[in-house]
């Protein structure tokens, strides 16, 4: 509650595009914006995400802008976590988590926590990622939606391409297979192509 007896509640802020369209980079500005304001904060990566780090959240950009991160098997443990200096909470790669983060976030956007999260809008086959990121994009209270560059026609890009052993991605691969410019790239629209 604050001074005037108003319960006071959260917020959700979702950062989403494709692929190297730089969601990690702006997560780790709140980020470091956060320890420069000495706000209490706290950093959560699921654990399936290990292509730079298994302890940090690092960009494609490189090592040279990255933060600690508690990695995370199931969305129950952020709980354990939490305590009342803490008051922001940002989470990267959201789609990797299990299903039960979307209630998880929303009970602590309801508590107060103001909750940051990166995550990929569309898969390879350009349909919404999954369930997660179409609920969390419902309940956000701001979306940002990020473009990267198209590596055939430097458009903008919003899409994201798989490429396996130089060829576009068939529709019924695999839907997770965590990777980066070795096995993707951002497209546009007209350039993004997923096989049948």
């Amino acid at each position: 509650m604050d001074e005037r007896g108003f319960k006071r509640y959260g917020s959700l802020v979702v950062i989403t595009g494709p692929m190297f369209s730089g969601k990690t980079e702006e997560l780790l500005r709140r980020i470091h914006l956060s320890n420069h304001a000495q706000k209490g904060h706290l950093v959560f990566k699921p654990q399936i995400d290990n292509r730079y780090s298994t302890s940090k959240v690092v960009s494609h950009w490189g090592r040279s802008n990255e933060a600690e991160a508690i990695i995370v098997r199931s969305s129950k443990e952020i709980k354990n976590y939490l305590n009342n200096k803490i008051n922001l909470l940002f989470f990267d790669e959201i789609q990797f988590f299990d299903e039960e983060i979307v209630s998880t976030i929303d009970d602590l956007v309801r508590k107060g926590y103001k909750v940051t999260v990166t995550g990929l809008d569309k898969n390879f086959r350009g349909e919404p990622f999954n369930e997660i990121m179409k609920n969390l994009l419902v309940i956000a209270d701001s979306v940002i939606k990020l473009t990267a560059v198209c590596s055939v026609c430097k458009e903008d890009a919003s899409f994201t391409q798989r490429i396996i052993e130089g060829q576009p991605a068939r529709y019924h691969d695999p839907l997770i297979l965590v990777g980066s410019v070795e096995k993707y790239e951002a497209r546009c629209r007209c350039c993004h192509v997923c096989l049948k």
